[in-house]
């Protein structure tokens, strides 16, 4: 039986009055994908202001690993309100903050004492990160990667890689950033074997703490395990590994960015576990808490301590709300068959997309590490010119067939997927093909 079901087009009439009420009272630098607006939403299914139901591939960015509104996460809110919605930890203490720290002490990867800061989103986790390994290194350099996305704020934005989008107008940003090429094997040069593009890109790493920044001045190096707006591209595994050697000899934090691919969207508690490497501090937010904004950084006990009494902390920091959401989220991200039905999805999603890879040439590149998977068009298989232009327009024709999805990659040229990972198979096949065949409608009309 069909999910989707559509009484008026998409978006719908109310969908559209209420996206114009919002435009006129928010400015328009906080831009929105499309002009529905949900009501409910229930696992991986969503209700609009017009009554038409949807699927949800975006999953909030990442942020619904376990599907909207879960029934034992409503209740652990609900019940948590009625005894206390805030008193800020650094005012003191409350049990649900302590509970979600000890935890990701737990289910972090590491065999070493741990610590954890509870904050409110991914951007602040990771400066909160570059902060700790500052204090901890003495040291103020930064390394990060093209095609990198860390988050909104000055120091994080000056992180991010992706220029026209984020940082346009922005500057002057954060100065110690350097930034690395990253070996994005899809894009490799003509000729070049991957195992031959790996060696270029750890060579050039090398190089560079001669030829931009002394290691004895590197605080941390920050990567994501699998990078998210930038194009869902895993990092090669020797070229972390080189990372983690590094930072070995020469006494640089490891930072692992797991905001987006972490919490099972691998099906890996973490994405970094694929690799067996263990970084010193891992970030982590999005699906961390439900939907409830809480992000955290975990790490090496030793280098955690390192700020003084009061720098770090904020006013709504490990709020008992968002508090009790992640305990339950982590309880069923964490449990063993969550993570294998989150593995078999990426197998069933991957057989389908390289299926219309085969059939459509506009898909150049099928890629990612277990269900958190991503198509690249192209103009030209052989050339890889982006299809910039048709891009936007197959969003908004599969949203138009009930599937709500968002693009990705630093030439907006990508379809992510970041569905709940409790999406039945029949949902997923649904979307799977709506997505197919608004694809095929936007490649059988010339792009104007």
């Amino acid at each position: 039986m069909s999910t989707i079901r559509l009484l008026t087009e998409v978006p719908g009439p109310k969908s559209r009055e209420m996206a114009a009420r919002r435009e006129a009272a928010t400015p328009r630098g906080a831009s929105k994908v499309s002009a529905i607006t949900i009501e409910r939403a229930d696992g991986a299914v969503l209700t609009d202001a017009d009554g038409n139901t949807l699927l949800d591939f975006a999953g909030g960015i990442g942020v619904l690993a376990v599907g909207h509104c879960p029934p034992n996460v409503v209740a652990a809110i609900k019940d948590q309100a009625d005894k206390l919605i805030h008193f800020c930890a650094i005012m003191g203490t409350y049990e649900p903050y302590v509970q979600v720290a000890e935890m990701l002490n737990a289910v972090t990867p590491g065999n070493f004492p741990k610590k954890t800061i509870l904050l409110n989103s991914g951007a602040e986790a990771l400066e909160t990160a570059v902060k700790v390994a500052r204090s901890y290194t003495n040291r103020s350099a930064i390394i990060v990667f093209e095609g990198a996305y860390h988050g909104r704020t000055n120091l994080t934005l000056s992180m991010t890689s992706k220029y026209g989008l984020f940082k346009k107008g922005f500057g002057p940003f954060a100065p110690e950033i350097y930034r690395l090429p990253f070996p994005n094997l899809y894009r490799r040069p003509d000729g070049l074997s991957e195992e031959a593009f790996v060696d270029d890109a750890i060579k050039r790493l090398e190089n560079a703490f001669i030829a931009q920044v002394d290691p004895s001045a590197v605080a941390a190096i920050v990567i994501e395990t699998v990078q998210g707006e930038g194009g869902f591209i895993p990092t090669p595994p020797r070229f972390l590994q080189r990372i983690r050697e590094l930072c070995d000899e020469h006494g640089i934090v490891m930072v692992s960015d797991e905001v987006q691919c972490g919490f099972g969207r691998t099906g890996r508690m973490f994405a970094v576990e694929h690799y067996g490497i263990v970084p010193d501090l891992i970030c982590m937010a999005k699906s961390l808490a439900a939907g409830m904004p809480l992000a955290a950084v975990t790490g090496r006990a030793e280098i955690m301590d390192a700020p003084h009494p009061g720098g770090l902390g904020g006013t709504y920091s490990g709020n008992p709300l968002a508090c009790v959401a992640a305990i339950e989220a982590i309880k069923m991200i964490n449990a063993p068959d969550f993570l294998e039905r989150a593995t078999q999805i990426g197998l069933r999603m991957r057989e389908q997309l390289l299926r219309m890879q085969a059939e459509l040439p506009i898909i150049g590149d099928v890629r990612g590490l277990g269900p958190m998977l991503l198509i690249e068009f192209v103009k030209d298989r052989a050339t890889k010119e982006p299809a910039t232009a048709e891009t936007p327009l197959i969003v908004n024709e599969v949203l138009k067939r009930g599937v709500v999805t968002i693009r990705a990659g630093l030439y907006s040229n990508c379809l992510r997927f970041l569905p709940p990972l409790n999406i039945t198979d029949d949902q997923l096949d649904e979307g799977l093909n709506a997505i197919a065949n608004a694809i095929r409608a936007v490649v059988s009309q010339p792009v104007a």
